[in-house]
């Protein structure tokens, strides 16, 4: 038999997700543990005959085979049919739970436990598979455990599946009145009582930007229905948490019962985990306890208390804010403040006097009205906003909010002690707004409710303890200087993408460092490096002032392998033209995630405290690593730096991801536009499409996964970043492939006196044999000086070798073949018919490492005199073994044979 357990105090979420069970194994039963909230038992009271409900006592132990347990995993949720788990006969238990920092102390067998919003989803989703038709009291008690569970979709928790579970549910007969009477009940005459009194005796705390509320009344005995009051008592108050108890006597002791209802609307507290100190449970935003005891207005402060300490320190201005900060003087020109903000593109600008004074703030649409008038030439001082509301950099997220909101602001100054430190924007409040949402969302192999402090144990546990010992130190160094350190880039978007089964070590790692608004006597990236060079000699150092970069490299390290730490101070750019390369100035953390090329790229995890660990992503990163596409920053972004499509394609084939949609289309319009053909025409200089374009064809070139980049980057026509006429075509990838298992043949068989070929730059090469013209494209790209001349000299070559006439004696085909490098006679061989090609590889692999029977040594030993007859003997010898006339080789019969040959053609004098 198996038997469906419901947890304590049942709601819907456990009623409904056992009754899809019970669809799944015929003749099961379902029971009640302990009782029901006063919503189901009234549910109850009209549709119980509907499930297979049965008593607890009409249980027969020894007839139970396997045990479900739903919407909970630890015994004490189960009451006394706990005790039915200890059973010796029991063939299996299975736990199906929501619930993902539950402990779980049931020997389950199997077990589901994932991050949806309600148990019963995660039934819908096996109903759905096995094509479950329902009955509509079935897909009713379903749709009220993900309704109730996930406050219809509203709660933090609720997911795209609890949406697609509930459409399900509809389709199969949901009562939507019904729905409408038990999602939302009506308060009893005692809990009206109770809320109007609640509200008189509410108790307001404020602690770290967030409040409290409490209420604690006595009352006569055993409430129902108190979950809906603290829903209602919540829903009328302000606060961020609310915790609401009431206590009352136990017959026949000196003891009084506790029963606690806490509800949460921030991140932060883990109520369920707290509660569990005092024998309650439940979600982290909705837990709830029972306890007895004498100590009512001790434990009730000691839980209040609990609360309080898991409330995170709050984001202050200085977290959020830019910085430096772009300013102007008073007088400069509209015209001027434009073109400025233009460059950066920000919406504003802080005005200061000669003493850096901050003494107005001047928006884009003042700048536009002046333009719209005539008044470019005017100074910003007649148009700008005098004494701007300023902040402090302890000012809180809250209070910034609602100054905004107030005075409809879009950017605050941030003062400290007079002085212009930083700028927080509407932007920068925004893309904190999202960060908190996306926080809250489970992703990949992440927490699944990043708490502070859960994301910083999960980067400890991910990496190798020396590497996570190297950011510790980091991060120590930068928090004695007052400066916050990030991980950057790729680093972390690979350890959300590898599996979680083994520690990491990272081979490319980006610290950033964001911190250059203070006085710093040099970059504070550079400063932090040579700190970390200190306590790691074994690394070498390398500086780039002009980034503000560093750079630690280990070699063939006994624990750190090959790594790359590169230390940079946060920073932002400015393309002056498309292709150019990026003029670069110290900015803020956000800018410099927000200068990056793809989301995927744009995540960063703070090292150092407050908030360690706290994990960025403004831009929905993590959402695209879920997804496995590869998605632009910004619309103009490959317009400024077309190495980016490159790098596009290179991630997306070698993540196994998809280009998104839109940024296609952006690859597709900057192609188009010409503005390509237009920059490297207007301006000298085009390192994007120069020594950059070369680094990163280099990059996909070497990968093992070059050929499905290269289709990648035809099927986007991205070779037209090299020549307008470059298309990639079935007879161009057949000639990358000939050419490719030519070059592996000469790296295992080409004669010792052959220069090894590197496979990359051969491709390259064959590459832009398809173009009229590759010399050109050749300089451009800066090749070595011998490819240059190779391809330059390509189009004459590949037109003789098309005449070769293949039916001539090897001896005349040799003399002809040797007018080019071997390399050139490589390239053509990929692309000339297969005759051709046959003599070729006859000429590289045969006649090339020939060795002859007599050398001009032996004809010195013989007699003959050094000069141009040596060259005449050595030229016809050579004919002769090519033609098969005379054997190749040292040995006694090839060199019997070949002095026999000599005497006869060239009597010694």
């Amino acid at each position: 038999m198996d038997l469906i357990l419901c947890h304590g105090t049942a709601d819907f979420d456990t009623l409904g997700a056992a009754v899809g069970l019970s669809r799944l194994l015929p003749g099961s039963r379902i029971v009640l543990t302990g009782g029901a909230h006063p919503a189901v038992r009234d549910f109850l009271a009209l549709y119980r005959d509907e499930y297979p409900l049965i008593e607890r006592r009409s249980v027969d132990p020894q007839r139970l085979r396997r045990i479900h347990l739903v919407d909970a995993q630890e015994r004490l949720r189960f009451g006394k049919a706990a005790e039915w788990l200890d059973l010796p006969h029991l063939e299996a238990i299975a736990v199906y739970d929501h619930h993902l920092q539950s402990p779980c102390d049931v020997a389950a067998s199997d077990r589901q436990v994932e991050a949806v919003g309600a148990t019963a989803t995660l039934i819908c989703e096996r109903l759905q598979a096995a094509q479950t038709q329902l009955a509509p009291a079935e897909a009713t008690v379903l749709a009220l455990g993900i309704h109730v569970d996930t406050g219809s979709l509203s709660y933090d928790q609720s997911t795209p599946r609890d949406a697609q579970a509930l459409a399900w549910l509809m389709t199969q007969g949901a009562n939507l009145r019904v729905l409408r009477e038990y999602v939302e009940p009506g308060l009893s005459a005692p809990l009206q009582a109770l809320l109007s009194q609640s509200l008189e005796v509410l108790e307001l705390e404020e602690r770290r930007g967030k409040t409290l509320a409490r209420v604690l009344l006595p009352v006569e005995g055993y409430l129902t229905g108190l979950s809906s009051l603290a829903a209602q008592l919540f829903a009328l108050t302000e606060a961020d948490l609310l915790l609401l108890g009431v206590h009352y006597p136990v017959e026949g002791s000196d003891d009084r019962r506790l029963t606690v209802i806490g509800r949460s609307r921030i991140e932060g507290p883990d109520l369920g985990q707290t509660f569990r100190q005092w024998g309650g449970g439940g979600h982290a935003r909705a837990a709830s306890l029972n306890w007895r005891g004498t100590a009512i207005a001790e434990t009730w402060e000691a839980i209040g208390a609990a609360v309080l300490e898991q409330l995170p320190a709050p984001l202050l201005a200085r977290d959020l804010m830019s910085s430096p900060v772009r300013t102007v003087r008073p007088e400069i020109a509209i015209a001027e403040a434009e073109r400025i903000l233009l460059r950066y593109g920000h919406s504003g600008l802080s005005v200061v006097d000669e003493q850096d004074q901050l003494v107005g703030i001047i928006s884009r649409r003042d700048l536009d009205l002046a333009l719209h008038h005539g008044f470019g030439h005017a100074p910003v001082k007649g148009y700008m906003t005098l004494h701007p509301k300023t902040i402090a950099p302890e000012t809180s997220l809250p209070e910034i909010e609602d100054l905004m909101v107030t005075y409809d602001i879009g950017r605050l100054p941030v003062l400290d002690r007079n002085q212009l430190v930083g700028i927080v924007t509407r932007t920068d409040v925004l893309r904190q707004l999202h960060q908190d949402q996306q926080r809250q969302t489970p992703s990949l192999h992440a927490p699944a409710c990043l708490l502070p402090g859960t994301p910083r144990d999960w980067l400890h546990q991910r990496l190798i303890p020396a590497q996570w010992e190297l950011l510790e130190t980091a991060a120590h160094f930068a928090e004695e200087r007052g400066w916050h350190l990030y991980l950057v880039g790729g680093g972390v978007r690979d350890l959300f993408l590898a599996p979680s089964d083994a520690p990491l070590l990272i081979s490319d790692i980006d610290l950033v460092v964001d911190g250059f608004h203070r006085a710093l006597t040099e970059a504070a990236g550079v400063e932090l490096a040579q700190l970390l060079r200190d306590r790691y000699p074994q690394a070498r150092l390398e500086v780039h002032g002009r980034f503000q970069t560093a750079a630690l490299l280990w070699h063939e390290d006994p624990v750190f392998q090959s790594l790359w730490v590169d230390i940079a101070t946060a920073r932002t750019e400015f393309y002056p033209y498309p292709a150019a390369n990026p003029e670069v100035e110290a900015s803020s953390i956000r800018q410099d995630l927000y200068r990056r090329d793809f989301t995927i790229n744009a995540l960063a995890i703070r090292l150092t405290e407050p908030h360690a660990g706290e994990l960025l992503d403004f831009f929905g990163g993590r959402l695209d690593l879920e997804a496995r596409q590869v998605r632009v920053l910004h619309v103009n972004s490959f317009i400024e730096d077309p190495t980016r499509i490159f790098r596009a394609v290179r991630f997306a084939v070698r993540l196994g991801f998809a280009i998104e949609e839109q940024t296609r289309r952006q690859i597709r319009y900057a192609l188009d536009s010409g503005v390509y053909q237009r920059t490297q025409g207007e301006n000298g200089v085009t390192p994007a499409l120069q020594t950059r374009l070369r680094a990163e064809l280099q990059l996909i070139l070497e990968a093992k996964y070059w050929l499905p980049a290269l289709r990648e980057l035809g099927s986007l026509q991205a070779f037209r970043c090299l020549h307008s006429d470059c298309w990639w075509t079935r007879s161009l990838e057949a000639q990358l492939r000939c050419c490719d298992r030519l070059s592996r043949r000469w790296q295992q068989q080409a004669h010792p006196s052959l220069k090894p070929i590197l496979p990359w730059l051969l491709r390259l090469q064959s590459l832009l044999t398809s173009l009229p013209e590759p010399g050109p494209i050749a300089q451009r790209l800066q090749l070595p000086q011998d490819v240059i001349q190779r391809l330059q000299q390509w189009p004459c070559a590949i037109a003789q070798l098309t005449q070769l006439d293949t039916a001539q004696l090897p001896s005349q085909l040799y003399r002809q073949l040797a007018n080019y490098d071997p390399i050139t006679l490589l390239l053509a061989a990929a692309v000339l018919p297969r005759s051709s090609r046959r003599v070729i590889s006859r000429y590289l692999w045969q006649w090339l490492p020939l060795v002859l029977p007599l050398s001009g040594h032996d004809l010195k030993k013989l007699g003959y005199r050094p000069g141009p007859q040596f060259r005449q003997i050595l030229e016809a010898l050579q004919a002769a073994v090519l033609d098969g006339q005379l054997l190749a080789g040292t040995d006694d019969t090839a060199r019997q044979q070949a002095l026999h040959w000599l005497r006869d053609r060239y009597p010694h004098p």
